[in-house]
């Protein structure tokens, strides 16, 4: 975030975080929708080098997306953290969550509560990959 958006209120964090420039492709001052799922590379090093992730830059459309990439900014200014991450759905935020939180030989421990797609996955898919 730059230094002038870190001054001011929340409703212009929720405008303008993110994109602090308009579309480079368009000029667009709103957040342009880019709905593709692929890219053109200028050549095959360039996809060689992207795909290796040594050079940043969209790849395919479920892991990088310019909209998406605004609004991951958004979010993390405006709850004041340094990134976030969005993700399709709240199924594929918990396996995040417990796949980035939880170590080998530890310890889940929950509510029998829970909604119940959480529970079919800590009780019988996550324990598969342990």
């Amino acid at each position: 975030m730059t230094k002038e958006l870190n001054q001011v209120k929340f409703e212009t964090l929720a405008l303008h975080s993110g994109q602090e420039q308009a579309d480079t492709a368009t000029g667009a001052r709103a957040v342009p929708i880019y709905q593709t799922t692929s890219y053109v590379f200028e050549d095959t090093d360039q996809a060689v080098e992207r795909f290796g992730l040594k050079d940043a830059g969209n790849i395919y459309g479920r892991l990088t997306n310019p909209t998406e990439e605004v609004l991951e900014k958004r979010l993390a200014a405006l709850e004041g953290g340094s990134s976030a991450l969005a993700v399709a759905s709240g199924a594929a935020a918990i396996t995040y969550v417990f796949q980035a939180l939880a170590q080998k030989g530890g310890h889940i421990v929950s509510a029998n509560t829970i909604y119940g797609g959480t529970y079919n996955y800590l009780c019988h898919t996550f324990p598969l990959y342990r």
